[in-house]
């Protein structure tokens, strides 16, 4: 892609979000997976795919106002420190307005687990500098467009809480003081950011109690939790054998947000079409809809052109139609559009 074709682009971007199509401030959300497929590099629509546009229009349909848009560190920044890949960052903004051409907002979401070719952030392989080298450069594109929301990782793990800490901070300042850009911030823990862990020492201390360090010039930010609701909490397995605890899980992460005065939102949650699965997922979406005050909303886990239909807890419509999680999520959806239903305002 050449760079005037990226201007032109850009300029559209701003333009678009001059607009502000979309006035909700609650996220009633969906993981749009592909972006981050494969090994660094790769070839799009071999090794890794961006959103189609019939996928994007079927969640709108439904009434999902929000897509966390997984991708790939490495494509889009091919050397730490370096410019950011022009045709990639093509394709991420080409993704940005079809969904914002939907009436969606965009969650960007390098999914990278803390790491840089499965380097740790923080270590001397990938400073802190780099990272916030990355979210500097990054961010001037979408520089306060409302509708265009910063994840500043999928769930950091594995490192000292401390260490992600002072990467988190240092990447948010430099949004705000590199790119000038006051864009609603969404911030994880470590130990994958689970509320079901929130208050248990894993890397160091809590995340409850470090990240309540968390420093944003702006102060325009929320946390980011995840919770799945199989026996591990990985949302790798079909069963829903620990629903109750994540419903509680919930609970108690709005309590420490309430006792605290933030917010934050669910970006990852998700399971099986078992009955007791979608009953699982209702309870959990019933407590965020009860604490509008503190949450923000919910993005489900996971759809995406290629996610097999053998997957559990894939979403993506098949050939039969919608599939039965999906019954979990609609009354909120539908509750949203009601007059005098809207959240609080995220400022």
């Amino acid at each position: 892609m050449t760079s005037i074709a990226l201007r032109g682009l850009l300029a559209l971007s701003i333009a678009l979000a001059a607009a502000g199509e979309v006035s909700a401030t609650c996220f009633r959300g969906i993981n749009i997976s592909g972006a981050e497929f494969g090994v660094r590099g790769g070839t799009v629509n071999k090794d890794y795919t961006w959103p189609s546009t019939n996928t994007l229009s079927y969640f709108a349909d439904k009434g999902f106002n929000t897509i966390r848009l997984p991708f790939k560190w490495e494509r889009l920044q091919p050397q730490l420190m370096g410019e950011l890949d022009e045709a990639e960052l093509q394709r991420l903004m080409e993704s940005v307005e079809l969904i914002r051409a939907r009436g969606m907002r965009t969650i960007l979401n390098p999914h990278n687990y803390g790491r840089y070719d499965e380097k740790i952030i923080g270590s001397d392989d990938v400073p802190i500098a780099a990272f916030a080298d990355f979210w500097a450069k990054l961010a001037r594109y979408y520089a306060n467009d409302d509708q265009v929301i910063f994840g500043l990782m999928n769930e950091p793990n594995r490192m000292p809480i401390t260490q992600w800490l002072d990467a988190a901070n240092a990447a948010t300042h430099a949004i705000r003081e590199k790119a000038k850009a006051n864009n609603l911030v969404l911030v994880p823990g470590t130990a994958w950011s689970g509320a079901h862990s929130w208050m248990t020492p894993i890397d160091g201390e809590p995340n409850g109690v470090a990240m309540a360090k968390f420093s944003d010039p702006a102060n325009h930010f929320i946390f980011e939790f995840h919770q799945y609701l199989d026996g591990d909490f990985s949302g790798t397995k079909p069963n829903c054998s620990r629903a109750g605890d994540a419903e509680q899980a919930l609970k108690n992460v709005t309590a420490w947000m309430k006792s605290n005065g933030f917010r934050g939102m669910l970006g990852e949650f998700g399971a099986s079409t078992d009955k007791a699965c979608v009953a699982g997922l209702k309870a959990m979406v019933d407590v965020m809809e009860e604490n509008r005050d503190v949450w923000a909303g919910w993005t489900y886990w996971v759809a995406g052109d290629w996610w097999s239909e053998e997957e559990p807890l894939n979403i993506q419509p098949t050939r039969k139609g919608d599939r039965p999680q999906l019954q979990a999520l609609l009354p909120a959806l539908r509750d949203l559009s009601a007059e005098g239903t809207a959240c609080p305002a995220l400022d």
